[in-house]
């Protein structure tokens, strides 16, 4: 019942920096949390960052210091601003929304988009 549209992928040069989008169908002040995830080729899809509707902010230790999560209510979005990008970080990213249902919370996950960092 939420749909997630992610914008913002690329190819980027090492050292440099990238802007993801992830706008939902639905008022973001209403989903619990919202975060970041992303699969390389051959790995586990891993968590990048998280957003609560408090605005508390969780960042997986590879990309904390680096990259930044934020939320604009009125925009429905939700961004992933990633600077110092590394090799390493070449995935598709993933937005997900977090919804809590009358038993339990749901997930939605968008389409993904690829990041690809190389000189």
């Amino acid at each position: 019942q939420v749909q997630l549209v992610e914008s913002g992928g690329g190819l980027v040069e090492p050292g440099g920096s990238l802007r993801l989008s992830c706008t939902a169908s639905r008022s973001i002040g209403s989903i619990n949390a919202m975060g970041w995830y992303r699969q390389a080729p051959g790995n586990q899809r891993e968590l990048v960052a998280t957003i609560t509707s408090g605005s508390t902010t969780n960042y997986a230790d590879s990309v904390k210091g680096r990259f930044t999560i934020s939320r604009d209510n009125a925009k429905n979005t939700v961004y992933l601003q990633m600077t110092s990008l590394e090799p390493e970080d070449t995935a598709v990213y993933y937005c997900k929304a977090t919804v809590q249902g009358w038993a339990r919370p749901y997930d939605y996950w968008g389409q993904g988009t690829q990041v690809t960092v190389s000189s």
